[in-house]
């Protein structure tokens, strides 16, 4: 995952009332002495700040009520060392990116959680020498921005550590304890089981230490996913697991629970669309789960004609949409009506095989712009070349433009 790293009635009423709007007060080095109710942060979609051509949040939060947001990715140095930063390479401590980031989003009344760990890079939990000194470089964090929720994101490789899952549970433990009110979710992999071996692990360290967060969220994609059903019935068979293992009963187990998933074109080439969302939002508030949330805000656009929904892209969706339509389904589970837009038709994915243009010919001329297809995908030359093989590269002469 994360790899460029997923109507409100009654039902959903009696969630937001489940899920309670209990908010943190709390001083800290960023100025904010306020937090939104529980509902948001469980609400909050994947914002990469640093990558990824960052939308801006205050376009965001006007076109669609969205408030909260949760800023991905705080890791360990790339160079190595117990201490946080943004993505391995930018050090929490002098941040001032990030932090103007943060000002405008509560500068408009929103706020902000950060999440730990993601799919790439190192974690602080496989570095840090124990669960006391990972939730220390942890806390740095929580201070620096003065949050009020914090997501652990365990997936791979890190949850195959056991080590490094010890003392990132060990470390959540200790921040909730010693920051009274924090939410906290624990995101980790999606399987059509609910989730895998290691996941089942994490939960039964989890439940070793003593420690439940406000829920554990599966991540349904990348996975032989396909659409709406394949996802809520890996929800469902997720809760059973979460009754087996903490001996809850299912009501309980669903308001621990939570929902990540993908807008649009997976990694793997799953198609979610809105009808998608719409569907498992659906599930979420009928179960009174406690979280719905998806990756990512930076995708949450349409791609240019050419992505023709033909390659997973970190910064659109590679599916038919107007800017933000997914976001607005975060804002419905929050609890509030976001401003009405011309919806845009969910539309059929390209097979494979059609929609190629002329085959490459390693005898013909091609300048700047032209197209042609080589191995199932279509390719653009971005200057004068003969008899160069189409091949995706950064310093190449091709431009990889999706299967066809």
């Amino acid at each position: 995952m994360r790899r460029l790293r997923a109507c409100l009635g009654a039902a959903a009423a009696v969630g937001l009332a489940a899920a309670g709007t209990t908010a943190l007060v709390a001083g800290s080095a960023s100025g904010a002495t306020s937090a939104l109710g529980n509902r948001w942060y469980a609400a909050a979609p994947y914002l990469m700040p640093l990558d990824n051509d960052p939308p801006d949040p205050a376009a965001i939060m006007d076109a669609t009520g969205l408030k909260a947001f949760q800023l991905a990715f705080v890791l360990a140095p790339n160079g190595g060392g117990c201490s946080p930063t943004w993505g391995g390479t930018a050090a929490v401590s002098s941040d001032t990116a990030v932090q103007s980031v943060v000002n405008t989003i509560r500068a408009k009344g929103g706020d902000v959680s950060v999440s730990i760990g993601g799919y790439g890079g190192t974690k602080l939990g496989q570095v840090c020498s124990d669960a006391a000194a990972t939730a220390a470089a942890y806390q740095q964090v929580i201070t620096k921005y003065g949050l009020h929720a914090v997501d652990f994101d365990l997936e791979e490789p890190e949850y195959e550590n056991t080590a490094a899952i010890k003392n990132e549970i060990g470390a959540a433990k200790i921040l909730q304890q010693n920051n009274p009110g924090l939410y906290v979710s624990v995101t980790t992999a999606g399987t059509a089981d609910g989730t895998g071996w290691f996941g089942k692990q994490m939960l039964l360290e989890a439940k070793s230490q003593g420690f439940t967060p406000n829920n554990f969220s599966i991540m349904p994609f990348d996975g032989g996913f396909n659409g709406a059903a394949s996802q809520t019935g890996a929800l469902t068979n997720f809760n059973q697991i979460l009754q087996s293992t903490f001996g809850w009963d299912q009501a309980t187990a669903y308001a621990h629970e939570g929902f990540s998933g993908m807008n649009g074109r997976s990694d793997t080439g799953e198609f979610f669309t809105q009808t998608d969302f719409q569907t498992v939002l659906d599930y979420a508030t009928g179960h009174n789960m406690d979280r719905f949330t998806f990756w990512s805000l930076n995708r949450d656009r349409q791609c240019t004609p050419a992505d023709n929904g033909g390659r997973t892209s970190g910064t659109c969706s590679s599916v038919a949409q107007n800017s933000w339509d997914f976001a607005k389904y975060s804002v419905k589970f929050a609890g509030v009506t976001p401003p009405s837009s011309t919806p845009t038709p969910t539309p059929t994915p390209t097979p494979p095989g059609t929609g190629c243009k002329p085959a490459w010919s390693s005898t013909a001329v091609y300048t700047a712009g032209n197209e042609v297809s080589y191995n199932n995908h279509n390719w653009k030359a971005k200057w004068w070349t003969q008899n160069e093989t189409p091949v995706a590269s950064d310093w190449g002469v091709w431009q990889d433009e999706g299967a066809c």
